[in-house]
């Protein structure tokens, strides 16, 4: 089973969404998508990305 880990090598802040994008095998442009929308048009997304950045671990392999 494959983990899920933030990428911070590919990711622009804090590499939630390239780490999202490697474990679900997509482009990390769909994720980033996704969460600037939700904050624009919903008024969340920047919540949900912070906790993800303080919930999921980093990479091992990039420390």
């Amino acid at each position: 089973m494959r983990k899920l880990y933030r990428n911070n090598q590919e990711g622009k802040l804090f590499g939630v969404c390239a780490g999202l994008a490697d474990h679900f095998e997509l482009d990390p442009v769909i994720f980033r998508i996704g969460f600037v929308g939700a904050f624009l048009f919903i008024g969340i997304g920047f919540l949900p990305y912070l906790l993800l950045a303080l919930i999921i671990p980093k990479d091992p392999r990039f420390l």
